[in-house]
């Protein structure tokens, strides 16, 4: 399946990019096969001189309930391959890293009026310090994501971009390399059926039998997120959308950068915290304040959008965490380079890199849609569906 690319690559000297990325996607023997909105934020390594490299609508109808406990989106049920459907019968460092979360510093962001190219923001990287964290969790809110058990691990410093990978790098990318995604190629991707008008839900009669709010449609890719009456061109600096895998690792070998690792990720994540429940401490609201774009209101039927945001929002929105990174919650789901697995040793490791093989992809972080339990630091992480491609 495929995913979107957020802005969480990595990039590395060796030309591994280690970036972030909003994308689902499935692999045919590692080939996507379905694209959901995910994230994509690169990262680098440093050389021995501790440089960096150089850059080169409404529902139609009441859906079902998700389980109270799981409260995911979903995602977990895409796959195209033997995808099960339903018919429908009509379109249904702790006090630096806690300053980034004060009122003032949210206050001091700039506000970007426009969402077009002369609104767009050249993506930076940040060097993220060597350290040691404790990875996972011994009480995972959700089991089958397998963030247990908690393990003691080592990073050397690297650098990761500062934002989510927007729709303007990546336009900038195709327009260099003419390069196709695997949505286009496919012909059509899953959209949220809350974001989809009448004209194009009339034309769909399935969805996923998990989850009927995802539904199969034509003509969605990077550049239409919600089908083909739909358009970026708008929202040059939000995250891109409907990217797989393979997609986000064309643009990491384009950008001279690498996907981070799942070890990687989670330690440029919490920016510098231990212990703590989200980036910025343990309380979702602190002082009454959205961190994150997230959903509020009853999943799938209502978003309130109380953050400020209905769907994704740019790739600067909210404060950045203790390390200088933003979005790494919520906002659009991003790709690792790892393996995913649930099989994880109590053993220290230092820069561990996921299973050598498996048949799913890592992704992290959450997206716009997530929200209750799925959004905590240690739910953030499983196959978006079987056979899918990394995240």
């Amino acid at each position: 399946e495929s995913y979107d690319l957020q802005q969480t690559w990595l990039c590395t000297q060796r030309g591994e990019m280690p970036c972030r990325s909003n994308t689902t996607v499935k692999m045919l023997k590692h080939a996507a096969l379905l694209f959901f909105v995910l994230g994509t934020v690169f990262a680098s390594d440093i050389n021995a001189a501790g440089e960096m490299p150089p850059a080169s609508s409404e529902p139609s109808g009441p859906l079902s309930q998700p389980d109270e406990e799981d409260s995911g989106c979903g995602c977990q049920s895409l796959n195209r391959e033997g995808v099960q459907v339903e018919r429908q019968s009509s379109p249904s460092l702790s006090k630096l890293a806690s300053a980034k979360y004060t009122k003032e510093a949210n206050e001091a962001q700039p506000e970007i009026h426009s969402s077009g190219k002369n609104a767009a923001i050249p993506n930076q990287m940040v060097l993220i310090p060597e350290g040691e964290y404790l990875m996972g969790t011994d009480e995972p809110a959700i089991p089958q994501d397998g963030e247990g058990p908690a393990r003691r691990v080592h990073i050397q410093q690297f650098f990761m971009d500062v934002y989510e990978v927007s729709n303007f790098e990546f336009d900038t990318f195709v327009n260099a390399t003419g390069y196709v995604t695997e949505a286009e190629k496919f012909g059509d991707s899953f959209v949220f059926e809350g974001l989809l008008t009448e004209n194009v839900k009339k034309e769909i009669s399935q969805a996923v039998a998990a989850a009927p709010w995802w539904l199969p449609v034509k003509g969605a890719n990077w550049r239409h997120p919600e089908g083909p009456d739909s358009s970026m061109s708008d929202r040059f600096n939000h995250p891109v959308l409907h990217v797989s895998w393979n997609d986000a690792m064309a643009y990491c070998t384009w950008a001279k950068k690498r996907l981070p690792t799942e070890a990687e990720w989670e330690y440029g994540c919490r920016g510098g915290l231990e212990n703590r429940l989200y980036p910025w401490g343990n309380n979702l609201l602190p002082k009454g304040q959205h961190y994150a774009n997230l959903w509020q209101g009853q999943f799938p039927n209502h978003n309130t959008g109380e953050d400020g945001y209905t769907k994704t929002s740019p790739v600067t929105s909210f404060p950045a965490n203790g390390y200088g990174l933003y979005n790494m919650v919520g906002n659009a789901w991003e790709w690792t380079a790892d393996w995913w697995s649930v099989h994880h040793t109590t053993d220290h490791m230092d820069n561990p890199k996921g299973p050598a093989i498996g048949r799913d992809k890592v992704k992290k972080g959450g997206s716009y849609m997530c929200h209750k339990v799925r959004v905590k630091l240690k739910a953030l992480s499983g196959p978006v569906a079987v056979n899918h491609s990394p995240t």
